[in-house]
């Protein structure tokens, strides 16, 4: 008989953002910040909570995701743009798709521990199948890997890996693909756990040291880890309708973040929901995996 999943109730508020739309938190070693996006107001946010000094960079259109870089700055998904931004704060423009697609922009995007940019994009009207997983390699040209989704959305790596998790937040599953770290070819693409509809959307993902993945369900006011297997392992209640995106980070990578959103709550929701749109933290028991940065 299976194991009940584990309960983890200890939930604080890190930071009291009030973001519209956040997403994307990932963990910058080298200088002790938190990154994360506002979506629909078109920033990005720095947090560094040692120092508990926050910055912001405003961009002119909806903001999907931020990456590192290994060269210094970040990559930041604009619209339907991959924008280079370099530490001195000039940008460029490095890759373009879908820019029929009025309704389409880049949502979760993800690097692997080659280097290589992951970007997913998304349908606003959620029209099925419009959208995409793209794959970029520095110098390279973003190739489209994974076609006909809808919201592409969390992304991960298994420790080895040799595993990659990918999730199409309508599909309400959690998807496992062979990997290969030598070409970046993926294969095998299948079911690792089904979500039942009334749990929530599927959202972002973060994979620990051990190999588990926790996932963020919109609307469902939880974070879960599912096991290697899909085995459902612990369940963690938020104080927020809209959790997005889990991020480890902290010094020692121990501490989990989850960014959240105000995002398509009424104004009653809002006044009963105070935290929502916070960046919230938890200890989970298990160290996270450090973040990986784009070649280019």
């Amino acid at each position: 008989m299976p194991r009940p999943p584990r309960s983890i109730t200890d939930v604080r508020v890190a930071l009291d953002a009030g973001d519209q739309l956040g997403e994307s938190p990932c963990w910058e070693d080298a200088s002790g910040e938190l990154l994360r996006v506002d979506i629909t107001r078109g920033a990005v946010h720095g947090w560094a909570p040692a120092r508990e000094a926050t910055w912001t960079i405003a961009f002119d259109g909806d903001v999907g995701a931020v990456v590192p870089r290994r060269g210094g700055g970040h990559v930041v998904a604009v619209d339907h743009a991959l924008v280079a931004c370099d530490p001195d704060g000039t940008r460029r423009t490095i890759a373009t798709v879908e820019d029929q697609l009025d309704e389409n922009r880049f949502n979760d995007c993800r690097c692997d521990p080659q280097g290589r940019l992951w970007a997913g994009t998304m349908s606003r009207a959620r029209t099925s199948g419009s959208a995409a997983l793209y794959r970029l390699v520095a110098g390279g040209q973003l190739e489209r890997v994974i076609a006909g989704t809808t919201i592409s959305n969390g992304l991960g790596w298994s420790p080895a890996g040799d595993r990659m998790y990918f999730i199409d937040s309508t599909t309400q599953q959690l998807d496992t693909l062979d990997f290969d770290p030598t070409t970046g070819e993926i294969s095998g693409r299948r079911a690792l756990a089904a979500i039942d509809p009334a749990d929530g959307l599927p959202d972002g993902l973060a994979v620990d040291a051990e190999g588990g993945i926790w996932v963020c369900l919109f609307g469902g006011g939880a974070l879960r880890r599912y096991s290697t297997d899909g085995a459902l392992d612990a369940v963690v209640p938020l104080p927020v309708t809209n959790p997005t995106c889990p991020a480890f980070g902290g010094p020692d990578l121990a501490t989990l973040y989850v960014t959240s959103a105000r995002h398509r709550l009424t104004a009653e929701q809002l006044a009963r929901e105070p935290l929502a749109g916070a960046l919230l933290e938890l200890d989970p028991g298990v160290r996270g995996l450090r973040g990986n940065r784009f070649a280019g």
